[in-house]
């Protein structure tokens, strides 16, 4: 073996399998990681001996530059891979182009193909977006994704933490992190040399590159105090002129390109050879890069600050000598030379390619850079700097940075007297308060905006403004006045034939008829849809889907949401329009929490509990309504957070279920007064709307608290159980196959033989708080043979079920068919069938009579008292 990957065979013979199944069309990720120096990428250059003779390697590599190069690794694949893929990277301005190149370059002969990113913990975030693609798709290519990383360096908001959580709920993926090596390891690599192998391992505790650079330095005599002084020993005694040209390389953060190099080195490698020569660099016609990152980080460290601020200069003059230089890569060494007229020169153009890749944090980054030039820029070239960077803030989720950008720039433009620019302007900060979470700012913005563009002489921006109000008043449970500014941008909207806007415009208008009590509203819902579909407009036709979808739960339409669920997540995943996907797994985990799959609700919900607002409050509220369904602690911090963020929406729809859900946990835990605090002051608006939903159930649970409320007469099946007809409502919530809400209704029958029925169901959901109550009921009736429910020491389950497991294992243990099991979770035959197949597996039972026989030996079923 390689002497330099010891102990690595388990890693290596994991690839070489991974890459043998991908050959066969099952394709996977791999993430790769550990600390620095901890053998990540020698591991990858080990890789193509073990793989299939067939296979591709593609290698790309994330740079430590200040601000990222856009789609930085997928640049490096230029040369190595179809003319498309060059083409699409290089140009990268069309980020749908770059993902479909880089999966048509995978799935392309011969097979496997293995891509493999190295240091993603440094990755752009147009390049984060191309792995997420990826990564949903790996399964279904003939390829290997192979991800390296430094696991000790992601905070909790890092960027790459989100791709992480997509590739832990990928189908097919390997983890291999990379172990230290052993006391054994140190000895074989130590055998040739002077050096005692416990003192160099008791100084690298192992880490594989501290090794190799003490082990190097061993000739100068001892073992160095640090690593660091064991890189800087091996440049001792190289000549003069080739320690020059080592700093001077070592100042740029990436592997160099051979023309950066004849200019940067005057035309003369030569000095590289003694280096090349002690393994500090590797050299290759087309590059140059030095071994290991931590070996320039420690050369670039060790250069006087003087004399690299004249190197980066080195740099920057050739990057601007050169046509087609990265303008990213030449702001970054304007920024370590402290050259600012450079910064403001090529800063904007830095962000614009950026942000045409969809690397939006970068963008806002280069813009925040640019921004500290303001004094070299004209008021209407600092406007558009200005509102560039509020978008790009906006987009990245940093709602402070965007209004502040966005109000200056608004004060910008009324000082020019441009009033089109102007109202533009405030209609952009009208909803970039609105995702803010100002309601009140929101509205101001968006009156103002109308009123600056009424005389501007623009109907498609006065269309834009006028739809920007209805939608804020249709938020806002503003019903009639939103029904009366969609008309009138409808009307410009079609003067104009812009089919944008008025897909935005008969959104707003079908979503206020239809949420204000007018079932014709959905129509013209549904023609904003088609609208938008038609022109290829998807950002509008996803709103449309969310809206419909939204509406059609909250009316407990969960059959017709389940028919737009499908459709429009295909949409929103192929286009990669992350925003709605996050808002539309939520939309899914409100129908999972409705059909009581607690650990489908959770894994949705999961998708939004990130910086978008709009969809982290019901992503918080469902896990909080999981949590306090199933007794699990933590639901109030999930929903003290929640109704922050409702409170200053000032929205029903995110109002109005934080309130239900405070009242739910209140109840199970005892608390009349909480129920009536919670709910008092969100049915008072609720209750003069009669299209809100939300209505019926603030006002079951105030009756149910206790609290005189007016008597809703209405079919909703939470104002049946309010007016006492429990059995009506429970009809409805089981057609509805909402099994929770079913057993609860059940379960307000004022017979035992009914609650006992609501128990068993409760039971089979593991839902303990609302069954343990219903016993206290039973016993307070003088029922004498109650179950006892699961064991609380079973609740760890020892048999390692899924909740949904669980549930299916009870139901199948009361004798229950397959078919009957489906009836009652709301869920397809072939769910179930899948569901009791795992069972039997965990359960290591040949039947389901063994199988039950097994869950209760391990206290897993309900018991009965004696």
């Amino acid at each position: 073996m390689d002497r330099g990957i010891l102990e690595r065979e388990r890693e290596l013979a994991r690839l070489a399998t991974a890459a043998r199944e991908a050959a066969a069309g099952a394709g996977s990720v791999v993430l790769v990681f550990g600390e620095a120096g901890i053998g990540k990428s020698s591991l990858v250059r080990a890789m193509p001996d073990r793989l299939p003779e067939q296979a591709r390697v593609l290698v790309g590599q994330c740079d430590d530059l200040a601000t990222r190069r856009p789609l930085g690794p997928f640049r490096d694949l230029v040369g190595s891979v179809g003319a498309e893929l060059a083409r699409a990277v290089t140009e990268g301005g069309d980020r749908h182009r770059v993902y479909e190149a880089l999966h048509g370059e995978l799935a392309v002969t011969p097979h496997p193909a293995v891509l493999v990113v190295e240091d993603v913990h440094w990755a752009d975030e147009a390049s984060l977006d191309a792995l997420r693609f990826l990564v949903r798709r790996m399964e279904r290519l003939p390829a290997l994704l192979v991800l390296t990383y430094r696991d000790d360096e992601l905070s909790s908001g890092h960027p790459l933490r989100h791709l992480l959580g997509q590739v832990s709920r990928a189908p097919r993926v390997h983890r291999l992190p990379l172990a230290r090596l052993s006391l054994d390891a140190v000895r074989t690599l130590s055998s040739t040399g002077r050096l005692d192998p416990a003192q160099v391992y008791e100084v690298t505790s192992g880490n594989p590159f501290f090794v190799a650079e003490v082990l190097a330095a061993g000739g100068t005599g001892g073992v160095p105090p640090t690593v660091v002084d064991a890189v800087l020993a091996r440049l001792r005694g190289l000549e003069p002129v080739t320690v020059d040209a080592l700093e001077q390389l070592a100042v740029v953060p990436s592997a160099v390109e051979r023309p950066l190099v004849d200019v940067l080195l005057n035309g003369c490698v030569a000095p590289l050879v003694e280096a090349e020569q002690r393994g500090l660099l590797a050299v290759t016609p087309e590059r140059v890069a030095f071994r290991h990152e931590l070996i320039r980080r420690a050369v670039a460290d060790s250069v006087p600050a003087a004399r690299r601020i004249d190197l980066d200069r080195n740099v920057l003059a050739a990057l601007v000598a050169r046509p087609g230089s990265d303008a990213a890569r030449i702001v970054h060494h304007a920024a370590q030379a402290g050259d600012q007229d450079a910064i403001a020169r090529y800063g904007p153009d830095a962000a614009r390619d950026a942000a045409s890749a969809g690397a939006h944090r970068e963008a806002a980054a280069q813009l925040r850079l640019v921004l500290r030039q303001r004094g070299r820029y004209g008021p209407s070239d600092l406007a558009d700097l200005l509102e560039r960077y509020a978008v790009e803030s906006y987009t990245i989720a940093d709602s402070a940075a965007a209004v502040a950008a966005q109000r200056e720039a608004v004060a910008l433009r009324r000082s020019l007297g441009d009033i089109r620019a102007l109202g533009a302007d405030l209609r952009w900060l009208s909803r970039i308060h609105w995702w803010a979470g100002d309601a009140d700012e929101a509205q101001d913005a968006a009156r103002e905006a109308v009123a600056v563009l009424e005389h501007a002489g623009d109907d498609r921006l006065l269309a834009l403004a006028v739809s920007n109000i209805a939608q804020l008043r249709m938020l806002s449970d503003r019903y009639p006045e939103a029904v009366e500014a969609a008309e009138r941008a409808i009307a410009l909207a079609r003067r104009t034939e812009d089919a944008a806007i008025l897909s935005h415009a008969l959104n707003n208008q079908g979503n206020a008829r239809w949420r204000g009590g007018d079932p014709g509203g959905r129509k013209q819902l549904e023609e904003s849809l088609d609208v938008a579909l038609a022109a290829g407009e998807v950002e509008h036709a996803c709103r449309a889907y969310a809206n419909l979808i939204w509406t059609l739960l909250d009316n407990l339409q969960y059959a017709e949401a389940d028919r737009y669920l499908p459709p429009a997540m295909d949409l929103a995943d192929r286009a990669e329009h992350l925003g709605f996907l996050t808002y539309l797994h939520v939309e899914l985990a409100i129908r999972r929490l409705a059909a009581a799959d607690w650990e489908d609700a959770e894994r949705h919900a999961e998708f939004g509990i990130h910086d978008f607002l709009p969809a982290r409050c019901p992503a918080l509220t469902v896990l909080a309504r999981v949590r306090t369904r199933c007794g699990r602690p933590g639901a109030g911090e999930l929903l003290a957070e929640a109704q922050e963020i409702a409170v200053r929406t000032r929205e029903l729809q995110r109002t109005g279920p934080v309130a239900a859900a405070l009242a739910e946990a209140a109840w199970l835990r005892g608390d009349r007064a909480a129920v009536i605090e919670a709910v008092t002051p969100v049915h008072a608006e609720a209750r003069h709307l009669a299209g809100i939903p939300y209505r019926a159930e603030l006002g079951y649970w105030l009756a149910k608290a206790g609290q005189p409320v007016p008597i809703e007469d209405s079919g909703h099946p939470y104002a049946l159980q309010a007016r006492g007809r429990w059995r009506e409502a429970a009809a409805i919530w089981q057609d509805a196959g909402c099994p929770y809400e079913h057993a609860a209704a059940v379960a307000e029958s004022p017979h035992p033989a009914d609650k006992l029925t609501a128990l068993a169901e409760l039971d089979a959901l593991g839902a303990e708080p609302l069954a343990r109550l219903v016993r206290t009921e039973l016993r307070r009736l003088g029922v004498r043979r109650i179950p006892r429910g699961p064991l609380a020491a079973t609740r760890g389950n020892p048999a390692g079920l899924t909740e949904r497991q669980l549930q299916v294992m009870r139901l199948l243990a009361e004798g229950l068919t397959n078919a009957e099991i489906a009836a009652r979770l709301v869920v397809s035959v072939r769910t179930v069938d899948n569901h009791v197949r795992a069972v039997l597996d965990k359960l290591d039972a040949p039947t389901r009579r063994h199988a039950a026989v097994r869950a209760a030996e391990l206290g897993l079923l309900p018991g009965r008292e004696t």
